[in-house]
């Protein structure tokens, strides 16, 4: 039986495949839209922002039960036992001065969880512009697989042009998917940490000339991207690739 679609979804469908051109096989140079003046947190691997918290620790992600242990340590330094962010500069591709990343550090979140949440792992195959592609197509029901781990976003802030690659889910919302995915540039519904539609790594902090190194002030414009049309940079060093590790 087909999952259940809302109105409300079948009109953002229509709208991406309209927007995306999405519906049959990859489409090299696909256009998506921008998301402007989205406030962006950072966050980092090992970071724990609320031990209480289901969502509180990036020890872990959703798509990966043990991201800390396969990125390779602490995305940071080490602060009387706690893992804490650091400046990032280009002298060095923005990477980390204190560990090797096992993965890339341009990495980042948006709030549609298409695992773990019951509401967007049924909407996924109806609102992921993508999903219709070649190794995407025909696994909405596959809980081993996700549609967004690993896909490229651009970013911009003033001059500077940074990608990354999405690793987790939010901040704080976990189905947003007229934020995400829509074409008419909606607002985040999410209202906490000054209402951040995405965290992003201190690589990204760094790459982006963030004013403040963990703070909900810094503005971004971003869209998605396929492989083929991210650059060379430093966000090309390490390309995740791995799958998603379930709990």
């Amino acid at each position: 039986m087909p999952l259940p679609r809302t109105r409300a979804v079948a009109a953002l469908t229509a709208a991406l495949i309209t927007a995306s051109c999405a519906g049959g096989e990859q489409v090299p140079g696909r256009q998506y839209p921008w998301h402007t003046g989205i406030v962006a947190t950072t966050f980092w691997v090992g970071e724990v922002l609320d031990p209480d918290a289901s969502d509180g620790s990036q020890v872990i992600s959703t798509y990966d039960a043990a991201w800390q242990e396969h990125y390779g340590g602490c995305d940071g330094v080490l602060v009387d036992g706690r893992c804490e962010t650091e400046p990032r500069t280009a002298h060095n591709g923005y990477f980390p001065t204190r560990m090797a990343p096992r993965e890339n550090p341009f990495y980042l979140d948006l709030p549609f969880d298409d695992l773990n949440d019951p509401i967007a792992f049924a909407q996924r195959a109806d609102v992921v512009p993508w999903s219709r592609d070649p190794g995407y197509a025909g696994r909405e029901r596959d809980r081993a697989f996700s549609y967004l781990k690993n896909r490229w976003v651009q970013l911009t802030r003033g001059d500077a042009v940074c990608y990354g690659q999405v690793q987790d889910a939010g901040p704080a919302e976990y189905h947003d998917a007229r934020y995400v995915f829509g074409p008419d540039d909606a607002r985040p519904v999410n209202t906490r940490f000054n209402g951040a539609g995405l965290d992003v790594s201190p690589a990204l902090n760094g790459c982006l000339g963030f004013t403040r190194l963990n703070g909900a002030q810094d503005r971004v414009n971003w869209r998605f991207v396929e492989e083929s049309d991210v650059p060379g940079g430093p966000w090309r060093r390490i390309v995740t690739t791995s799958p998603p590790t379930l709990y």
